[in-house]
């Protein structure tokens, strides 16, 4: 990352404080539901790409004019929605399945080039965030400068972890469920990190976004791959519905936990 981030990167402007956040607030709850919305762009990406043979740039091309519409729902809105920011979420990780797909196999760029082409894309896009506002922040954002940097960060992350999930799982011989161990241990080190350590808090967060996505995406994989592949054999459109159904449950639940304890303080 280009120059040393300050302890208060999390911090807002004095003239952006009177505008309410357009983004959760980063919590336990927040990572369950971003597993859950990656699991859920895995199985739906793959829905359309692969079950109803839509192929890899089809696919991408749908999911991109659901991004596009998700994204002008999210800009336009004054505040934190949570159906509007999870759909775009959910948006960010569909495109971003098909797009690495297509890259790694329609282009035969292959997964540990796609990841390397990706990681600098994101490297550039914070670097420029830090360059225009001063700071790379993972929440209090209600400025549009901050939140277009945000959300094209989101995309590349979910781009970048699908592919790092499919060259750990594939090119090194983990498996899905070895993939899912390597980057379930990668995201508790993280954690330990923002426990002990002052580390800026928008560099972890966003170092926990791209492992999520490999994480979410071997997860998927688990479920909908051929058991001769290693998976459950449970079909996408099933999953998809499933996870879906019990990201929508988390999302009332967390959004009612957050109430009662802003009710409380």
């Amino acid at each position: 990352m280009v120059g040393e981030m300050k302890t208060e990167v999390l911090s807002v402007n004095p003239a952006e404080s009177l505008t309410a956040s357009k983004v959760p607030e980063v919590v336990a709850g927040f990572w369950l539901i971003k597993i859950l919305a990656t699991t859920l762009g895995e199985t739906g990406g793959d829905s359309i790409s692969m079950t109803l043979h839509a192929g890899y740039a089809a696919a991408s091309l749908i999911f991109l004019l659901f991004f596009i519409a998700a994204l002008s729902f999210q800009l336009r809105s004054r505040r934190f929605t949570p159906s509007i920011y999870w759909f775009a979420v959910v948006t960010t990780t569909t495109l971003g399945t098909t797009v690495s797909d297509f890259l790694d196999r329609s282009l035969g760029l292959g997964y540990i080039h796609s990841s390397m082409i990706l990681t600098v894309l994101l490297v550039s896009v914070l670097a420029a965030w830090y360059w225009v506002r001063g700071r790379i922040a993972c929440q209090d954002i209600a400025d549009i400068r901050d939140e277009s940097f945000y959300w094209v960060a989101i995309l590349i992350a979910n781009t970048l972890g699908t592919a790092v999930g499919d060259y750990a799982s594939d090119d090194l011989g983990l498996g899905f469920g070895g993939g899912s161990l390597l980057f379930g241990g990668l995201l508790l080190t993280v954690a330990i990190f923002y426990f002990a350590t002052n580390v800026p808090r928008a560099r972890l967060f966003w170092v926990a976004f791209v492992l999520t996505r490999p994480l979410g995406a071997t997860l998927g994989d688990i479920l909908t791959k051929s058991r001769e592949d290693g998976g459950l054999a449970v079909g996408t459109i099933e999953t998809s519905l499933f996870i879906l159904s019990s990201m929508v449950l988390a999302i009332l639940l967390v959004g009612e936990f957050s109430r009662l304890r802003k009710s409380y303080s």
